[in-house]
């Protein structure tokens, strides 16, 4: 069994407009229980156990030199966006209602969604700001000679992840037009994902397409239909170039739980199988 990491790294770094902030505390700091106590938070709970670790008859009970090497254990504490790095946006993202209704948030997306059969699409030869539409995704679904069906989860290559940790990350990608999201949704598929920044087109190019037409449509379509259809998309994938195969592989994309927001951080794999021979081998 072979397993592809298709996940970046949460990092600051030039393809997050988001800034990450993370600050650690050390091996060495965490053992200074008199100055600060950060493993317990506020409150009676962690006044009681402050009293317990810090002192006793006026002096200090738990030092440095009660661990081994002299270090306790540390902790990072880290502030960021749940749209960094990559992630799974639920149908709360895109607004107040879908399918008239109250949107599901990320930790009401159902488990049986996100693992299940993958099927990989190469858009790699796709020009910067281009749309792909649904005659595009068809043409490419009929060409492995596959057929989609309900619970697939559809993964779309562009080759855009190698640009991570550029400026040229936002601009030089492809995106999904309204009607291709319509059409995949259609088929039952409840995860779409994408090696770029967004499903959809770069920001850049949709905003210069709007002044030009002033069409409401032409902004973040790939999104705002599911104020419509109910469905999830992962942004940010990564290594999908190391999928060797178009189908016939598990993808596994499971959200980190985070009670009413509108996205999470996936860790997201695919698991390849070895093919069997004729003997079973």
């Amino acid at each position: 069994m072979q397993i592809i990491d298709l996940s970046t790294n949460i990092e600051d770094t030039l393809s997050e407009p988001m800034k990450v902030k993370i600050n650690t505390q050390p091996h060495s700091g965490g053992t200074k229980f008199g100055r600060k106590l950060v493993f317990f938070g506020k409150g009676g709970f962690a006044t009681r156990v402050k009293k317990i670790i810090r002192y006793v008859n006026g002096s200090e009970r738990i030092t440095k030199n009660s661990f081994p090497d002299k270090e306790f254990i540390n902790e990072e504490r880290i502030s960021l966006s749940t749209h960094t790095g990559t992630h799974m946006d639920a149908p709360a993202h895109f607004g107040t209602t879908c399918e008239n209704r109250k949107p599901k948030t990320i930790d009401e997306i159902p488990l049986e969604w996100c693992y299940g059969d993958g099927v990989l699409l190469d858009f790699s030869n796709s020009k910067p700001g281009e749309e792909i539409t649904v005659e595009n995704i068809k043409d490419k679904v009929k060409a492995i000679g596959y057929t989609l069906k309900p619970l697939d989860i559809v993964l779309i290559y562009t080759g855009t992840d190698k640009l991570w940790g550029k400026p040229d990350y936002f601009y030089h990608a492809p995106g999904l037009g309204r009607e291709a999201v319509a059409y995949l949704i259609s088929e039952g598929i409840k995860i779409i994902g994408i090696d770029t920044y967004s499903l959809d087109r770069p920001i850049m190019t949709m905003v210069n397409d709007y002044y030009k037409t002033k069409d409401k449509r032409v902004l973040w379509p790939a999104h705002f239909i599911g104020r419509e259809y109910e469905y999830c998309h992962i942004e940010r994938l990564a290594n999908l170039n190391k999928i060797k195969r178009n189908f016939g592989f598990k993808v596994s994309c499971f959200p980190i739980k985070l009670k009413g927001l509108s996205a999470g951080w996936i860790r997201a794999v695919a698991i390849i199988e070895e093919e069997k021979d004729d003997n079973g081998i």
